[in-house]
């Protein structure tokens, strides 16, 4: 959940008040963002700060060229995933969040003609980027970060940029992954479908509940998400209650976990674990299925597909990673990488 995290008060805000001021930039041409705010955009934007993960990763696919730096440094085994003008980027903070840590130095310096954020549209969040544009004089724009809205979103953004050719062709290719999941697995009776337990943390007893933003892709995968009620928020759970729903699938963030809940007496007797079926989420550049919940997920939706149903996607996975990241995360991989994202979805006990 996003807040207001301009914690460090009036200072930050007058030293961004600054910046508009100190660029010289005119505000020219309305634009109405996903939450129906009107917000005055320069004629020509060339510097983009984004305001929290999911934005960031929004903006590199599209725009990489006019990123004003990270909202947390990209980890060092993350960088020969990345474009190579990007990875030495700096790293200022999160302007919103839960946490927020911008740096106002680094805010400062970066020059942003605009602040993307990416995310919930509720009047919550729009009155959060009211208060920042008013505090900033700096243009805030919101988009809508759910998963089925993202070719909308990038063409929103393409809009707002000035980038609209590249940012349809963008549109169109994730209209065209989700599609093709969607038609693949429609047929599919609910019965026949997994049933999948995301763990997250260090003990995996943190999950999303149906209708979170975090476990949005099980669903459109071709799965059940076991974690039914919860208003469709993160939450905890106990082991006693992972080992009653018995997943037929678990899917972790963490390596470590899903090497050592094979031999822990509390999760070894579930059915995901007795049948090989607990897969590790690929991580690099962008986690593929969550953390953060952005267009990072569009990969993830055909790689959890596959796992899920095999039968129904032939076409060699490492085939379409490679598309996918020079695509949308302008790298060329060669087969080894592909092959090496893909090898860490299942640990080495299992294999």
């Amino acid at each position: 959940m996003r807040g207001f995290a301009l914690g460090r008060g009036e200072a930050l805000a007058c030293a961004l008040g600054l910046l508009l001021a100190s660029s010289g930039g005119t505000l020219a041409r309305p634009f109405t963002d996903a939450a129906g705010r009107t917000v005055e955009l320069p004629d020509r934007i060339e510097r983009v700060l984004p305001a929290g993960p999911p934005a960031a990763v929004l903006l590199y696919s599209l725009a990489p060229d006019r990123m004003t730096g990270w909202v947390s440094a990209p980890r060092p085994e993350a960088l020969p995933f990345l474009e190579p003008r990007t990875r030495t980027l700096p790293a200022y903070g999160r302007l919103t969040g839960r946490g927020g840590t911008a740096n106002v130095e680094g805010v400062l310096a970066a020059k942003p003609d605009v602040i993307v954020d990416s995310g919930s549209l509720g009047p919550t969040y729009a009155s959060l980027a009211d208060k920042v544009q008013a505090q900033t004089g700096i243009p805030y724009i919101l988009l809508d970060g759910s998963f089925a809205s993202t070719p909308n979103t990038y063409r929103q953004l393409g809009a707002a940029l000035g980038l609209q050719a590249e940012a349809d062709a963008l549109a169109g290719q994730a209209q065209d992954l989700i599609d093709g999941v969607a038609k693949a697995i429609g047929s599919t009776p609910q019965d026949q479908r997994p049933r999948v337990y995301y763990a997250r943390g260090p003990r995996g007893l943190e999950t999303g509940f149906a209708g979170s933003i975090n476990t949005e892709l099980l669903e459109l995968a071709g799965g059940r998400n076991v974690a039914e009620g919860g208003d469709g928020r993160l939450g905890s759970v106990s082991p006693e209650q992972v080992l009653a729903w018995n997943p037929d699938v678990i899917v972790t963030l963490d390596p470590a976990f899903a090497t050592a809940i094979r031999t822990d007496p509390l999760w070894r007797d579930i059915r995901a674990i007795q049948s090989g079926r607990v897969y590790v989420v690929p991580q690099q550049p962008f986690p593929w299925f969550d953390a953060p919940p952005g267009i990072n997920r569009l990969i993830g939706l055909r790689w959890l597909a596959g796992l899920l149903h095999p039968d129904l996607f032939p076409a060699p996975m490492p085939d379409v990673v490679r598309r996918f990241y020079q695509r949308f995360y302008h790298v060329g991989l060669d087969p080894e990488q592909a092959a090496a994202l893909l090898r860490s979805t299942v640990p080495d006990t299992a294999r």
